[in-house]
């Protein structure tokens, strides 16, 4: 090897080790981020303008849950995701976040909190009466409160026979209405 090929070959060696090293640490860079520690201080003070909401509430989290069963069709004494009766959907959904509802819709009569019906949020539940007996026959949760013009998601055991979305202004529903009731 010539002195002109021996230097050009040293240079090649040395070139390709800086590349090498070069690309390794933009590589490296780029899987871990380049990030700057930054400091905050929080004076206790100070007031948010608007809350923070990373992720959906509970009451949210209840109604997606339950919506993502619609369709679901009615099955008398039913609670699983192949079909449900009206307490079963109920307690299948609260279930579902480790919140604990009576199975049978006459147990409700006694549980929970009761509230107005112009202060329902989501979440919460609606008792009826049985169309025919004078008993709590039938609960839904409440998917957009509106008052006595709320809607509610529920199994229903009338024409539709599966998961269903209804207003509380429907006539076979308006005149059933018992109350409204928070667990949560």
């Amino acid at each position: 090897m010539t002195y002109k090929n021996i230097h050009f070959f040293k240079f090649r060696i040395v070139f390709s080790l800086v590349l090498f090293l070069f690309l390794t640490d933009a590589y490296s860079s780029a899987k871990t981020g380049i990030c700057k520690k930054v400091h905050y201080e929080i004076n206790s003070k100070d007031k948010l303008t608007e809350p923070i909401q990373n992720e959906l509430s509970l009451r949210d989290k209840i109604i997606n849950y339950g919506r993502g069963l619609l369709g679901t069709p009615y099955v008398a004494a039913g609670c699983s995701a192949k079909g449900f009766d009206c307490s079963g959907f109920v307690y299948f959904v609260f279930n579902h976040f480790n919140i604990k509802v009576p199975r049978s819709s006459s147990q409700f009569k006694n549980f929970g909190k009761e509230i107005a019906i112009e202060e329902v949020q989501k979440g919460d539940i609606l008792l009826f009466l049985s169309p025919t007996r004078n008993v709590i026959g039938h609960v839904g949760i409440v998917t957009n409160p509106k008052g006595l013009d709320s809607d509610f998601i529920h199994s229903s055991s009338g024409s539709e026979m599966k998961v269903i979305v209804t207003s509380l202004k429907k006539p076979g529903y308006a005149k059933r209405f018992v109350k409204a009731v928070r667990v949560l």
